[in-house]
């Protein structure tokens, strides 16, 4: 690599893809973002349903992965401060059900008007190709190329960025940091089935917006329309229902059909109530949370070989979360930069 204004490479458009690209854009390098999606968002993603309704189809968009965000650090608050005073992100105090096992934090924190809006926002004006999966990172000389299903997609870069789940890295890094391949698909990533949908408001009238059941097969229940700037329906509610990490290892390769049937059971348990449900789907995260610390979590909270130009960051090299996402990726943009100028400290 030479210069202080490097092209590069990142593959993943979550907030740790977004995050990293939108600092180092800002930083004067030239970025182009790939991801397998057909949107932006990763696991800050939502589930557009168009229902019809009495007056007209009524357009929802049901979180279906990171329903909120807790804030901890005095950085990211200022930045999630901005993004409040920009109509990207807002407050949200749920009020929580009475058998709840608590709620971290207290204060959540919801893009609006979905979850990905805040990916969108950073990745404003940057070059971005969607339903692309990258396979495969080739080095020749000083440049990587992508590919993807047997093919160049894309080529001529400095430097790349990985910010996928650890075990998606693992594949890309195994010939150029088999290290780096090994400590990635050791990371404790849980998978979680998610139920979402819509029903009849229950007959018993649920006075919370969100759950934290202390046993059985759900971890979290979310009344999606109680968020800020959410469709609300009259006479409806609306679900995000997140599976236990345990109970999905045990049910991961059922029916999704099975899985559903068994998750609109336990919610109508949950809420105390039979529910008539309107739509209804399920998603399987396969890596949706990180289970623990690795224990040898990055002091920068990223990895970086500048003799390579090669670069991963993801929530989990920095505490899991949107926050440790951020956190990563703004990390990794700044070794790429200090790379660029010469400092290598």
């Amino acid at each position: 690599m030479s210069g202080t204004s490097l092209r590069v490479a990142v593959v993943g458009a979550g907030i740790a893809g977004a995050t990293c690209a939108r600092t180092l854009a800002d930083a004067g390098h030239a970025v182009q973002v790939f991801d397998k999606s057909r949107g932006v968002g990763g696991r800050m993603s939502t589930r557009r349903v168009t229902l019809d309704s009495a007056d007209a189809d009524a357009v929802l968009g049901l979180d279906h992965g990171t329903p909120c965000f807790a804030v901890t650090g005095a950085e990211f608050l200022d930045f999630v401060e901005q993004g409040q005073r920009a109509g990207l992100l807002a407050r949200w105090t749920p009020r929580l059900a009475s058998h709840s096992a608590g709620l971290p934090g207290g204060v959540m924190w919801v893009a609006t008007p979905d979850m990905p809006a805040l990916c969108r926002a950073l990745l404003k004006d940057l070059p971005l190709r969607t339903l692309c999966t990258v396979d495969g990172v080739r080095r020749s000389g000083a440049t990587w190329s992508l590919e993807s299903a047997g093919a160049t997609v894309a080529d001529g870069f400095d430097a790349v960025a990985l910010a996928i789940p650890p075990q998606q890295a693992a594949a890309l890094l195994g010939v150029h940091r088999p290290d780096w391949a090994a400590r990635a698909q050791a990371v404790p990533m849980l998978p979680v089935w998610v139920l979402m949908g819509t029903t009849d408001a229950p007959a018993t009238g649920c006075d919370w917006d969100l759950a934290l059941p202390a046993s059985g097969p759900l971890a979290l229940v979310v009344r999606n329309d109680a968020k800020p700037a959410r469709a609300v329906l009259a006479g409806q509610a609306q679900w995000v229902v997140h599976a236990t990490p345990d109970w999905t290892g045990a049910h991961l390769d059922t029916p999704a059909d099975q899985v559903q049937a068994m998750l609109q059971a336990a919610l109508a348990d949950c809420v105390g109530d039979a529910l008539a449900w309107r739509f209804a789907a399920v998603h399987r995260w396969l890596y949706a949370t990180l289970a623990a610390a690795p224990g040898d979590e990055p002091a920068d909270g990223a990895w970086w070989d500048a003799g390579m130009g090669l670069g991963v960051c993801g929530d989990a090299l920095a505490g899991g979360g949107v926050e440790g996402a951020w956190r990563s990726g703004r990390a990794l943009a700044a070794l790429v930069t200090a790379a660029a100028s010469g400092d290598q400290t």
